[in-house]
């Protein structure tokens, strides 16, 4: 029996003082254990268009399929809390941390999903944990079918202009491995700057791995041609 998903919509307020070669489309900053965090309210996850094909909507049951695609990845599990060993139970219980994440207003969890067919490929968050110190991150992991065909790029750009217009976040951030240069061009594509290297950052799998930190501040230039910040 599916858990019944958060009803009560909520925008958080601005604070008031997710190898070599193109590599993976996957940011570092993906969904962790530690993004489920409690926040204050629950939150509701909209959808929304990513682009002419794609859209962005709340986790669904429906989605299994796509789990078990990537708990096949080499290296989505070791990032997020995707199982490692596919199993229906496994991915159910996935599935349902997404939405408890927004009940207890830890973030906003979205399946990135194909339009004409409604077929998921992949995932996208926006994270509140330290929202009170006005600054959320993002991160987000695609499949490899869905891989090379600008979808995470599409995606990002959403979430990142929702995030600072509707939203009022002051700062975005995200952590990428060094040597993912394929999530980095994204991102500075989106207009992220690259800010620097924080050494031994994060776990990944049995190692403590370096995190190249992109940050987008509410006050920088416009994203996907529209100001960021509006009266």
């Amino acid at each position: 029996m599916a858990d019944r998903k958060p009803d009560t919509p909520r925008k958080p307020a601005p604070d008031p003082g997710p190898a070599p070669g193109p590599g993976p489309e996957v940011d570092t900053g993906a969904e962790t254990d530690a993004d489920a965090r409690p926040g204050p309210d629950p939150l509701t996850v909209p959808s929304m268009s990513a682009g002419p094909d794609f859209v962005l909507r709340p986790w669904e049951m429906s989605d299994l399929p796509l789990v078990r695609e990537a708990a096949q990845d080499p290296y989505i599990p070791l990032i997020t809390t995707i199982p490692p060993r596919y199993s229906d139970q496994a991915a159910e219980a996935f599935v349902r941390r997404q939405w408890d994440r927004a009940a207890t207003g830890a973030g906003y969890p979205f399946a990135i999903v194909r339009s004409r067919d409604r077929r998921p490929v992949g995932a996208i968050g926006l994270w509140l944990r330290d929202l009170p110190e006005g600054r959320a991150s993002i991160g987000y992991w695609m499949v490899p079918y869905g891989r090379g065909q600008g979808v995470t790029r599409a995606a990002l750009r959403t979430v990142t202009g929702w995030a600072l217009r509707d939203l009022g976040v002051p700062r975005l951030q995200l952590f990428i491995e060094p040597w993912n240069t394929a999530s980095a061009r994204i991102a500075v594509d989106v207009g992220y700057r690259h800010e620097g290297l924080l050494r031994g950052w994060q776990q990944v799998g049995d190692e403590r791995r370096d995190m190249a930190v992109y940050g987008l501040l509410n006050s920088d230039g416009p994203v996907d041609g529209r100001a960021v910040a509006e009266d």
